[in-house]
């Protein structure tokens, strides 16, 4: 499987896995399992309760992900990572904020866009084990898509202010997020940061049309 491909199922299994993440337990945080329980059936109860409305202007899904998804991502933190720690060095604060919020827009987008494809596929986790920062998780698991088989995700969350927050995915233990770090750092050496910056906005831009 090519790094585009990986990131466009990865992008569609991080939709359906956060569905079903009800089953995640938390030794850090003992209410984290009663919240990702909770998150998990108002979004499914939402999805169906709407899907009418969804069929008729599909749009309004990005309310639902920025509602119910966004607060359990931790952006800043997946767009460092995106980004590679020495470009990151070297943006000032207002270009780190810029960053993620380009890039947290863009993949909300494409979560927002799957999300409507999710029709009850089958997910299956294995194990959760701690990850090898303190505070962090590696919940372990399954998906089965038809004609695909099973497809390995490990989800990495970390405990921020007594909240879970998903940081990170990989697929065939290929990072998720990294496989963006090629192409903003090619980006950046041809434009610098600012250059991504305005390709994140024309990305966006392109995506609201």
């Amino acid at each position: 499987m090519n790094g585009f491909n990986r990131t466009l199922i990865g992008l569609w299994l991080v939709c359906v896995g956060f569905l079903l993440l009800g089953s995640v337990s938390a030794a850090a945080d003992p209410s984290a399992t009663a919240v990702m329980k909770e998150t998990t059936e108002r979004l499914l109860a939402e999805l169906e309760s709407q899907r009418a409305v969804l069929e008729r202007n599909p749009d309004r899904i990005y309310d639902l992900v920025d509602q119910i998804l966004v607060p359990h991502f931790d952006f800043r933190r997946i767009t460092r990572a995106a980004v590679g720690r020495r470009h990151w060095r070297k943006a000032s604060s207002d270009q780190r904020l810029a960053l993620t919020q380009g890039f947290q827009q863009m993949l909300i987008r494409t979560y927002a866009k799957a999300l409507l494809n999710y029709s009850g596929q089958e997910i299956r986790y294995l194990s959760e084990t701690p990850g090898r920062r303190k505070s962090t998780v590696v919940v372990s698991s399954e998906v089965r898509e038809p004609g695909a088989g099973l497809i390995p995700i490990d989800y990495k969350l970390h405990n921020k202010g007594g909240k879970w927050k998903v940081y990170d995915v990989q697929i065939d233990n290929v990072s998720l997020v990294l496989n963006y770090r090629s192409s903003f750092g090619a980006q950046i050496r041809r434009k610098g940061i600012d250059g991504l910056i305005r390709s994140l906005g024309k990305m966006n831009a392109k995506g609201t049309k």
